[in-house]
């Protein structure tokens, strides 16, 4: 696995960058104050750490700087809305092509078999049987045609199809008041996401695009769409699910990104 380093971010004072962190995050902080400092944090924490920049290679600093990280996530949770939908576009608006993303270049998707596939299920379950990708399929269907927004500034409407999350999470008796459900993937991705996104109605393990099977390229045999997130949350080439209340982390995640990751 690639060792990432977030690059200095060029004319910003670590020590002062410190000196407010730990003035912020050592006291209440009141409604309009707290605005302000969720735009701070969003700039200085969030530019920095979603962006993948380091504004210091001070371990102080870094570890302050994850702590308005994590203070980002548990603010995030606290104003996610399970019920709010995500916005539904027409099939006009899809973006041709729909762009690949991943932390490797296209020359390097994965390719999965479909016959030897097996979708592996632990952890907080009732039901720990691997599905074949036959199986999945015969599940209900749903499609949805909704925007993906990348952390990298861009984004892309597309057209997606599979089981909505929530229904194959009931089928196998997963413990819905666990705290995370994490994933690892094919390409060697790893990510996790809270349960209320997971039980989210377009929560979709997808098994297609645009009416075609998922393309290698958009993460076959599976992936997991959440127009409620940012990209980087939405693994693909999905082999295993497990469900925990012990914190999972993820692959960027591990490496400064927020981990909540809502969109």
């Amino acid at each position: 696995m690639k060792v990432f380093k977030r690059p200095a971010l060029v004319g910003v004072d670590g020590e002062a960058a410190l000196a407010e962190a730990r003035k912020l995050i050592g006291r209440r902080i009141e409604a309009p104050e707290r605005r302000a400092f969720l735009q701070r944090s969003l700039t200085l924490g969030g530019l920095s750490l979603l962006s993948g920049c380091s504004i210091s290679d001070n371990s102080t600093v870094e570890a302050a700087l994850m702590r308005i990280s994590r203070f980002n996530d548990a603010a995030q949770a606290w104003i996610f809305d399970p019920n709010q939908l995500a916005p539904i576009y027409p099939d006009s608006m899809i973006t041709r092509p729909f762009p690949f993303n991943a932390y490797y270049g296209e020359d390097e998707v994965r390719e999965v078999d479909e016959a030897s596939y097996r979708l592996e299920v632990t952890g907080l379950v009732a039901d720990k049987r691997n599905w074949a990708l036959a199986d999945l399929r015969a599940m209900p269907q749903q499609d949805q045609v909704t925007r993906h927004i990348c952390v990298e500034g861009w984004s892309a409407i597309g057209k997606w199809g599979g089981v909505p999350f929530a229904e194959f999470l009931r089928r196998v008796g997963a413990d819905t008041s666990a705290k995370y459900v994490g994933f690892k993937c094919a390409d060697d991705y790893f990510t996790s996401i809270d349960m209320p996104t997971a039980l989210h109605a377009q929560t979709l393990l997808t098994l297609s695009y645009d009416g075609q099977p998922l393309p290698p390229k958009y993460g076959f045999p599976m992936k997991l769409r959440m127009p409620t997130k940012l990209g980087y949350k939405n693994p693909k080439h999905i082999k295993a699910i497990f469900v925990t209340n012990t914190y999972p982390g993820g692959y960027w995640e591990d490496q400064g990104y927020n981990w909540f990751g809502g969109s």
